[in-house]
Formats: C-alpha cells, sequence, structure tokens
C-alpha cells in the first residue's frame, strides 16, 4: 500500500474524481445508508474544504487504486463546530478556537475489500503526522463500527452532537496530540 499526504490546494482539487466513487461506496453501507445526495453534498463540502488553510489529505493506493482515503482541516475561530450539542454544555474555554488549537478529521474511508489491513490505522497516522494541533476531533455515527475502532484508538467521548437540522445525531470525540 503506497499512502500520500497532499497539502496544495490544487494538486487536492484534482484527486476529487477519484475520492468519489470510494466514498460512495464506504458510505452506502449500513449504518450510513447514503444515496446520491449525500454523495453530492460531499462533493461540494469537498469543494470548500480543501481550500481551507490546514487542510489536509491522506490518500491509500494499491496498484494505483485507491483503497481509501481521509482528509481534515484546522478549526478556524468563526467554527460552529461545537455548537449543536444534545447532551452537554461545554465550558467557553473549551470551545474556544483560534486556528491552530484543534484539528479535524473530516472523513475518514477505507473500501470494504481493504478493512482489517490496517489502511485505516496508517491513513489516520498519515493525516496526523506534523501536525501541530493541541487536539484532534471528528464526529462518528454511535452506531458505526468506527465509533468502537476510534475508542480503541484514544478518542473520549465529548457528547451527543446534531451540527445542523434534520441531520443525524452524532458521537463527538477529541484526543489529545500534545502533553
Amino acid at each position: 500500500m503506497e499512502y500520500t499526504t497532499v497539502t496544495d490546494t490544487v494538486a487536492a482539487g484534482r484527486e476529487l474524481d477519484d475520492l468519489a466513487p470510494v466514498y460512495e461506496a464506504v458510505f452506502a453501507e449500513p449504518p450510513y445508508l447514503e444515496g446520491p445526495r449525500d454523495v453530492a453534498e460531499f462533493l461540494e463540502r469537498y469543494q470548500r474544504e480543501h481550500k481551507t488553510p490546514g487542510f489536509r489529505l491522506v490518500l491509500a493506493r494499491d496498484g494505483g487504486e485507491l483503497a481509501g482515503f481521509t482528509y481534515g482541516l484546522s478549526l478556524a475561530s468563526t467554527t460552529g463546530w461545537w455548537s449543536g450539542f444534545l447532551d452537554t454544555d461545554l465550558p467557553e474555554d473549551f470551545t474556544l478556537e483560534d486556528g491552530r488549537r484543534t484539528f479535524v478529521v473530516m472523513e475518514l474511508a477505507v473500501l470494504a475489500d481493504r478493512r482489517g489491513q490496517g489502511v485505516g490505522r496508517a491513513l489516520h497516522a498519515a493525516l496526523l503526522d506534523g501536525v501541530a494541533a493541541e487536539r484532534v476531533t471528528l464526529t462518528v455515527l454511535p452506531e458505526a463500527p468506527a465509533a468502537a475502532w476510534y475508542e480503541r484508538m484514544g478518542y473520549q467521548l465529548v457528547g451527543l452532537t446534531q451540527p445542523w437540522p434534520g441531520a443525524p445525531v452524532y458521537r463527538s470525540m477529541i484526543k489529545p496530540l500534545q502533553p
């Protein structure tokens, strides 16, 4: 497996044609059951996010074929990431962002036939390699197998969040990056 980290916005934009079918395949599976509308929203979101300062994309290719990817970015001071919690009120000092404090894993997707081979773990490690943030965060569906996987990787539950009206309820998780 070959892993490539992309931080150049132009190069990251060129990867979208390869990312889309992997995203579509992975998130069509239960419990996600995403369809064409969700894929279109992913494509639109990626077009914005890959131009964000601190954006990082990591690709896993096997024989030139994309087996998985992950990407993330730094939370801006204007982020709404820490709103929409259903079961907790977060203190202001926890939610304060400055564009460097918190790195967020936006997506991590590995094709079904490549799971259980360390691809996800390697993607995750490569994504965070060299990130100077104090902590990393993500959201995951509570019923997704990935939720337990992230716990085994050291992430801890912040709370349950519904980031926008009509969104599913996600587990918001966090992990320190620096002591």
